[in-house]
């Protein structure tokens, strides 16, 4: 990143977020890039002008924190890599692809090829696709899931943004109830705001098809984890892939992602929030960066300003 930053630019890194050693890094500061900035980040920052997100989310920034004329921003390049991880999940959960290579494993065909009791399985070919949220990360959806053969229906606080996209409907999220009642998959790409914290609860998990998948590559907390535990135990939806969790690790790379034993559910695939996790993820969002820095320097209007709550 630092070859691409405007010349004579200092870098201080911190490979893992350290509040008290990145609030002592930054008086004399005019950039800080991070996932997070707290209070005591903001009461030591004495010269900051910027303050960029190094992802999507910037749930983390606290916007009280901010002194005054500081500038926040987000980046994203990571819309191709959730929408692969989408359709990838989506096929391995419809077509119980796990459940498949443990039972060939032991000796077990396990197809209605060779019982004629088991139930068929689902393609993305003609299922219906419901996406929540239709912004980077929803358009990407719908785009690669359209190219299977699936049809698609969208809820957005922007409703407009998303007609002529070749979806089945569009409305606004009014429409979710509805929503539900028709998807076979169900994904969640917005952001975890106040007024979607618990978005679906046990009411909507009810209105939901009893063999639909959802889908959740935003936040954990759009999902109350105990309507969505029970759910999945009481087998009354089909399954669920989740990337994105309650509890993270504080320091190092172990945690249990949630206070509830989902690990336990044989219908669920969990994955650790790396839906976007990928090499073009990262070398996109180190250009946007950068040249977000170079426009601040020369005193030009950045791309993709936030206005943290």
């Amino acid at each position: 990143m630092e070859a691409q930053l405007p010349a004579g630019t200092v870098v201080s890194w911190h490979p893992a977020f350290d509040e008290a050693a990145v609030a002592a890094d930054l008086p004399g500061a005019d950039v800080f890039v991070g996932p997070r900035f707290t209070a005591a980040m903001g009461a030591a920052a004495d010269s900051l002008r910027l303050v960029h997100v190094g992802g999507a989310g910037y749930d983390g920034i606290d916007g009280k924190a901010l002194p005054d004329g500081v500038l926040c921003a987000n980046t994203f390049c990571h819309e191709s890599s959730i929408a692969e991880y989408v359709a990838a999940t989506s096929v391995v959960m419809r077509r119980q692809l796990l459940q498949q290579d443990r039972e060939l494993r032991r000796g077990h065909w396990d197809s209605s090829v060779y019982e004629s009791q088991r139930s068929q399985l689902g393609s993305l070919a003609g299922a219906t696709v419901g996406i929540v949220g239709y912004g980077h990360i929803g358009s990407h959806v719908w785009k690669l899931m359209r190219a299977f053969g699936a049809s698609g229906v969208a809820v957005t606080s922007r409703p407009a943004r998303a007609e002529g996209e070749g979806l089945s409907w569009v409305a606004g999220t009014d429409g979710l109830d509805r929503l539900l009642a028709e998807s076979d998959i169900v994904v969640l790409c917005l952001p975890l705001l106040p007024e979607t914290r618990h978005l679906i609860g046990t009411a909507q998990l009810a209105a939901m098809k009893p063999d639909a998948l959802l889908v959740n590559v935003s936040r954990g907390p759009l999902v109350e984890p105990e309507a969505l535990y029970d759910a999945l135990k009481e087998r009354r939806i089909g399954g669920a892939v989740i990337d994105v969790w309650y509890q993270y690790p504080n320091g190092g790379a172990h945690a249990q992602p949630a206070a509830l034993p989902f690990d336990t559910l044989d219908n669920i695939l969990m994955t650790p929030h790396i839906s976007g996790v990928t090499t073009q993820t990262f070398q996109g969002r180190v250009r946007d960066v950068a040249a977000n820095i170079a426009r601040l320097t020369a005193g030009e209007p950045l791309r993709n300003p936030v206005s943290p709550r």
